[in-house]
């Protein structure tokens, strides 16, 4: 009995959780596109009729905000999405209201990591467009 014990306390856990945790991650993908809808197969009569309107994006935006939400409730890292939304134009408000935060607060947790993906020379240049709304908060 011992040597189960000592196998369970022992083992290496980091493939199995690594592997867990990206079971986690598309599954909250396939919930998101049940939830939100899938995305327009590109090409078909209802992909071409939007093309060129700001509807694949509000669509894109609406999955990024329910995908958020679940890594949250989840316990999953949601810096993927955060930075998806961000370089997506989504401000800290929208993001703190999806979250259930404030801007503030949704700013302090997370705009470091973001910051740190988005402009990891420091150069102030972020990679792509992203919301201006950073300054009227606090560093």
């Amino acid at each position: 009995m011992d040597d189960w014990v000592n196998h369970a306390l022992t083992v290496d856990v980091t493939a199995a959780a690594a592997a867990a945790r990206d079971a986690a991650t598309l599954e909250a993908g396939r919930q998101a596109d049940r939830l939100v809808g899938p995305p327009l197969r590109p090409g078909s009569p209802e992909w071409e009729a939007e093309e060129g309107t700001e509807l694949p994006a509000l669509r894109e935006r609406a999955w990024q905000l329910v995908q958020l939400r679940m890594d949250l409730a989840a316990g999953l890292d949601p810096i993927g999405n955060l930075i998806a939304l961000r370089r997506g134009g989504a401000t800290w408000e929208l993001i703190g209201k999806a979250a259930g935060v404030s801007r503030q607060s949704a700013h302090e947790r997370w705009s470091a990591r973001v910051t740190e993906v988005l402009d990891r020379y420091g150069t102030g240049e972020k990679a792509g467009p992203i919301a201006d709304d950073e300054a009227c908060l606090p560093a």
